[in-house]
Order: C-alpha cells, then structure tokens, then sequence
C-alpha cells in the first residue's frame, strides 16, 4: 500500500510516512525552555528573584503542555510534528509576560494578578484540544454541518446583541455573561464560519469559477454569481454597525474572500472583494463615529494624546525598546492601558526588542506555513479548503493586530492569538491547532488496506522523510 492509499503493485516499495513524534517532543523540550526561561527571566530583571508562582504557573503549564503532547501521540500520531512545539511557545511566552505585567499591576493599582487565570484558561484550551482530536476522527464528517454550523455561527454572532446575556466592553458589543462566566461567543463563530464556507464552497466553486467580463486583463465574475460575496459583505457590515467590532468585521469578510479565490483561482473575486471592502470602509467611517474615532487615531494620534493614550503609550513603548529590547523584566510595559491583553505586542516589543517582536511574527509565519502546506498535500478539496481557511484565520489575527499597535493599518481591537491575555480567543485557537493537526493526520498516514498484503520478496519497506 502506497502512502497516497493506493494498493501498491508487486515489486514497487511500500512507503510509509515517519510519525516524528520524536522530533515534536525535542521542539517541544526547546519550546518550554524558551517559556519557562522567559518566565524566571522576566521574574529575576523586576525584582531579582526566582518566581513564587513558580511550580504553580510555570509547572502547571508545562504539564499542560505534556498532556497536549501524549494527546497527538495516541490520536493523531502521522500529524505535523512542528505545529505544537510554536503553539507551546508562544502561549509560554505570552504567559511569562502577563506574569511579569502582573508584578506591576499588583504593585500600582487593583488589577490582576492574571497569569494565574491564563494558565486556568489554557488547561481549558488544552482540555478542548484533546476532545477536538479524541471525538472528530475524520474531518471529513465536518461537511455534512456545513449549514448547521453556518447557522450556528449566526446564532453565536447575536447572541451578544441579546438585552440579558450581552455586554458592552470597551465600546464593542462582542460579550455575553451567564452568572460569573464571561465569553466572546464571535471567537467559536470564526471556526464555524470557516467550516461553513468551506463546505458551501466546494459544491459552488465549479460555478463560481466561471468568468463574466473581461476587463484589464482579469476574467470578472458573472452578475449572478455575486449573491455569496454580498451576502458575507452584509454580514461583516453588520458586525461592525451592530457589534461596532472593527477587527470582527474584518477578519470574517477577509476570511471568506480569500477562500473564494483559493477555491475558484479566479483573481476576479479578489477584485470585486477589494471594491466592496474599500466602499464598505468608506460608508463605514462616515457613518460612525467610532470607526472616525479609529481612523483619527491612526492618521495623527499625538493630535490627542489624551484620547490616543493607549496608542501613543504602544508606540512610546516601542521606541523605548529599541533593537535588542530593555530585558524581560526591565522596561514599563503597564503604562501602556491593557498592555496584557490588546497591547501585549508593544509590551513584548519593549522589553524583547525589534529582533524579539520579529522572531515572534516569525512563529507565526511558520504557523501559518504549516497550515498552507497541510491544505496542499491535503487530498479532499474540503480538506484543502478548511486548512487553508484556519491558516488564513491566523494570517489575518496576526496581522490586523500588529498592524494596528505599530500605525500600519487603524486599531482593531482583536487579540494576539496565543499571547494576549484572555479565554475565550486561547480556547478557540487551541481548536483550530487540533483541527489542522487531525487534517495533516489524515493527510499523512498510511491508507487502510484494501486486500491483504501477500509476503513477496520485492516488498520492501522506505520510511519517508
């Protein structure tokens, strides 16, 4: 039997694909000595001293992080090998600089302490990881819910515009709370959706692929097959005038234009994407005050140092940092506001410096790389498609914070996946990590055999890279 799941002819050698848990569990020992090494480091550069919470936060996140490795070793055990070590480490490093925020926190004001909540919130994200891989299988089973969930998610996108569950935090209507337990129901949405449009999309893409209108050398698509694409449009509209959640709004309508293109390779769509989402942004700022507020913001915020302190204290931040960064432990990371949550790449950037900000969006490159390669060695077109749309999900997260903290683009207000304090984003994205692992599980192992192999001389037996 070949590795693609073909039965292998009499004298062509079986290939069998190396599981490399091996090598993830060496990325994964290099991966918690760079966690746990930042966590003592940011401890002994504030105050000198090794951690208190140190077997408690730092030792409870290791095991968690063991657990998440024994998982994938009985449940997916052909999955990619790199994925888990960069999660790991970036959740680690995350993790030691809410710590470390924390120790300024707790001094100066009420707030925190928070890294004990987050090493809770990834034993949940952890927890939610295993039963991802232990109950869904095949993820092929996904595409017979491709409208449940797409229902489903709509459902989870009102629900914060209920009078009883839903808050408004920060300006954005994205919160609901049951008694003590608060969640950002848009965080489930955005896997949901994901597994919407790649279903819907593999039984359209045939006609959404044929060309209309030729016009400067791209093939437009036909007048009738823009029903889809105005539909997300209107969605992602509505998140932002009903939620006024910009990064939201964003992230869903990218998400579905990009996996339009990915599965019809019509450049078109991009196109036509790119007009609705530029006469969106135009109706969009002068219509709302808040998105005005955010352009302004992002143009001049030293015209209002008073209303762009959170802005202005980020890029302060930044400048203060330098090259190689003050040191874990040594720069003023809290006096920029929600320096752990929305800010937590300019606190990074303070104390690890340009060199440390890009080793971390080089993580997420890789992350995102693996993803994109699982989508192309993935052997059904839903496969591919729902690789490609979680990997895009991370690709589009990273960049709208980024670029919102440093003045590329206007503040958005999303998360940084994996770093930023916070459960509901930590949980979900720990989601997404099992189901491309459990993709490039499927994509990876060997096929079932269809009739029993016979002893023969000329089989023979070539582990694959």
């Amino acid at each position: 039997m070949s590795a693609t799941g073909t039965p292998a002819p009499a004298g062509v050698p079986q290939l069998v694909p190396r599981r490399r848990r091996g090598t993830e569990l060496v990325l994964l020992v290099a991966a918690l000595v760079v966690g746990v090494g930042a966590f003592v480091t940011a401890e002994l550069g504030y105050s000198g001293e090794i951690p208190d919470n140190l077997v408690s936060v730092a030792g409870g996140f290791v095991a968690l992080a063991v657990i998440a490795h024994v998982a994938v070793r009985l449940l997916a055990p052909y999955a990619d090998p790199v994925l888990l070590p960069l999660v790991v480490m970036l959740n680690g490093l995350g993790l030691a600089m809410i710590n470390r925020i924390d120790l300024d926190l707790v001094a100066s004001t009420d707030d925190g302490p928070f890294a004990g909540q987050q090493v809770l919130w990834t034993m949940i994200g952890v927890s939610g990881f295993v039963i991802v891989l232990a109950l869904l299988r095949d993820h092929r089973r996904l595409q017979a819910f491709t409208y449940t969930l797409g229902l489903a998610a709509i459902v989870l996108l009102l629900l914060p515009l209920l009078p009883v569950i839903g808050r408004e935090i920060n300006g954005a209507r994205i919160w609901i709370r049951v008694g003590p337990l608060g969640f950002q129901p848009g965080e489930v949405a955005k896997i949901f959706l994901v597994v919407f449009f790649a279903g819907y999309l593999v039984v359209k893409r045939d006609a959404l692929a044929l060309a209309g209108r030729r016009f400067a050398g791209i093939d437009l698509p036909r007048g009738r097959d823009l029903g889809p694409i105005l539909v997300a449009w209107l969605v992602s509209l509505g998140v932002l005038v009903f939620q006024r959640d910009l990064g939201s709004s964003l992230l869903f309508f990218g998400l579905f234009v990009v996996l339009l293109y990915v599965a019809t390779e019509r450049v078109g769509w991009i196109v036509v994407g790119g007009l609705l989402f530029a006469a969106g942004s135009w109706f969009g700022y002068l219509t709302f005050a808040h998105v005005q507020e955010r352009v302004t913001g992002w143009l001049d915020p030293f015209s209002d140092t008073d209303a762009y302190y959170q802005i202005v204290q980020g890029l302060y931040g930044l400048a203060f940092g330098g090259m190689v960064g003050t040191g874990l432990g040594q720069g003023d990371p809290s006096l920029t506001p929600f320096s752990y949550s929305d800010f937590i790449v300019t606190s990074l950037g303070e104390e690890l410096g340009l060199a440390g900000l890009m080793a971390i969006i080089l993580c997420y490159g890789l992350i995102v790389e693996r993803g994109l390669r699982i989508a192309l060695l993935c052997r059904d077109a839903f496969g591919k498609l729902l690789a490609a749309g979680l990997a895009v999900s991370f690709a589009l997260q990273v960049f709208v914070v980024v670029g919102g903290v440093t003045r590329l683009i206007p503040l958005t207000g999303l998360t940084t996946p994996f770093l930023s304090y916070g459960g509901s984003s930590l949980v979900a994205n720990w989601a997404i990590v099992a189901l491309l692992l459990r993709i490039s599980h499927g994509t990876r192992r060997p096929a079932p055999q269809v009739t029993p192999l016979q002893a023969d001389d000329a089989t023979q037996v070539v582990r694959l890279p």
